[in-house]
């Protein structure tokens, strides 16, 4: 079990482990001293997200080969910094979350509400 809350106050769960996901890339949405980005929030990429974030300057769906990413594509899973997340909200284009694998630090940039909004069921 990784030490965590989700936004629901229970347990965090895994968001991702293929594509391995996390600021620790051990699957989960958790953030310490040196996540300076607070990767937080486990959401499931759409192609309007994808590119949203690639103009902002983090192109997500692009394989880095020599950082072992391999690139996300619509229906991946992947740990996102809050405030992008609350950037694409804002922009009209979020992308869905998964609130049992969401951290509850997410809630000091985003309410449960708005989270809730975009919930997907987890699976």
């Amino acid at each position: 079990m990784i030490d965590g809350k989700n936004v629901l106050g229970t347990d965090l769960k895994v968001c991702c482990t293929d594509p391995i996901t996390g600021y620790y890339r051990d699957g989960y949405c958790r953030t310490g001293g040196q996540d300076f980005g607070v990767h937080v929030i486990c959401a499931q990429m759409t192609a309007e997200f994808l590119a949203f974030t690639k103009l902002q300057g983090n192109d997500l769906s692009t394989p880095m080969l020599a950082y072992n990413f391999p690139g996300l594509k619509p229906g991946d899973r992947w740990c996102l910094c809050a405030e992008r997340w609350q950037e694409a909200k804002d922009a009209g284009v979020a992308p869905p979350v998964i609130l049992e694998a969401t951290h509850a630090r997410a809630l000091e940039v985003v309410s449960l509400n708005e989270l809730k909004q975009y919930a997907l069921k987890y699976n």
